[in-house]
């Protein structure tokens, strides 16, 4: 079962966000069709209808939702389920091991512990104190994890999850139908194996921690979005984050030239022919400036350069105004999310995939250059 995301709902202006796969909901005439079955961290479910967990095992009790096509032929296929012991495929996808993983699935998107979180926590627990009670934790652990992603929960390719079945197996027990008998040696073996897990473990974090010692100690505040506004009555007097966008008019002198905005300046400068720049420079309008220079003959090395430039010119921009950047500094560490609808995607926070927000990411660094470097008073 492979689950995809991003998805998300909204809840009384509250994002939940959410995970989705694919199941087989029975329509009307009692045929099934393929259909998205979305978890959500609120433990909402919705597929066909919305639900939560017990509603969806009655759902899967029912026939209602299949997690296989039922007109299909399902057949064993050559090693679905293998239980050999050196190497075996995960086992068969079955309803009951399905609601554990939607459970697990809901816990990962709310931030809580999964079962392979907590069968970790029970392992270290064990190595901690090696009891009989501990053991039997682990034990627990492990079976909370849906079957078919035990043989992965340990995230090791060649031993699998042969570890944990030596080390909560009992004494004498033949270890996956085909392996070797349990035996003390091999449950101090495995013993071994967590052991210097959790030592590599340990040593990868305190490397980590002299690697990323720069790294922000907190997660980034909510992102600020610049949104593309119209206003019909001009411009208004006291500022706000509006005018770090590059339409606002705030002229910048680049190379003696004076354009009457960022958006001015970039379409002028992008332009081969003087003639063109001189145009796009005395449009009467940020509007009117995109326009002629998308409608100009572009320099050659403009796709080389345009970042760079874009670059230069947001740098103009707020060290010869400093009451904007005042404005750009007061939104913190935030990210910024430039969005808008005539600008290339190129630049924009674009929610279809495409958008690569350079904007929001350049007016991010110029922001940390002018903590760095504030600048000069307003001149006279």
């Amino acid at each position: 079962m492979r689950w995809r995301s991003p998805t998300h709902r909204t809840v009384a202006g509250q994002r939940i966000d959410g995970a989705w796969c694919h199941v087989w909901l029975r329509r009307a005439g009692g045929t099934h069709a393929v259909e998205d079955l979305l978890a959500f961290a609120d433990g909402t479910i919705h597929c066909g209808r919305s639900t939560d967990l017990a509603g969806l095992r009655r759902m899967l009790e029912s026939g209602e939702i299949a997690l296989t096509d039922p007109a299909a032929d399902h057949s064993p296929a050559g090693g679905t389920g293998q239980r050999g012991w050196r190497s075996r495929a995960p086992e068969p996808l079955t309803p009951e091991g399905f609601l554990l993983d939607v459970a697990d699935r809901i816990e990962a998107l709310a931030g809580r512990p999964t079962a392979a979180d907590r069968c970790w926590a029970a392992i270290r627990d064990y190595l901690r104190d090696p009891v009989e009670a501990r053991r039997q934790e682990v034990r627990a652990a492990y079976l909370a994890v849906p079957p078919h992603r035990r043989v992965y929960v340990l995230g090791d390719m060649d031993a699998q999850d042969r570890p944990l079945r030596i080390l909560t197996a009992d004494l004498g027990t033949v270890l996956g139908g085909d392996g070797p008998v349990a035996t003390e040696e091999l449950r101090r073996e495995a013993h071994e194996y967590f052991t210097q897990t959790e030592e590599a473990v340990e040593r990868e974090r305190r490397q980590r921690a002299v690697q990323h010692a720069d790294d922000p100690p907190q997660p980034p505040p909510p992102a600020v979005t610049l949104n593309q506004t119209v206003f019909p009555s001009g411009w208004p007097d006291r500022l706000g984050t509006f005018a770090l966008r590059n339409d606002y008019p705030a002229p910048i002198d680049v190379e003696g030239e004076v354009y009457p905005s960022v958006q001015h300046a970039y379409w002028a400068l992008s332009t081969a022919q003087a003639a063109d720049r001189t145009r796009v420079r005395e449009a009467p309008s940020t509007r009117e400036a995109q326009e002629r220079g998308g409608r100009a003959r572009r320099r050659p090395d403009w796709p080389a350069v345009r970042l760079a430039v874009m670059a230069d010119l947001l740098r103009a921009k707020f060290t010869q105004h400093p009451d904007l950047a005042e404005v750009l500094l007061s939104t913190g560490e935030a990210p910024i999310s430039y969005t808008g609808f005539s600008d290339s995607p190129y630049w924009l926070d674009d929610p279809d995939g495409r958008g690569r927000n350079w904007m929001g990411r350049l007016l991010e660094l110029v922001r940390a250059e002018l903590r760095l470097r504030p600048p000069g008073p307003p001149a006279p």
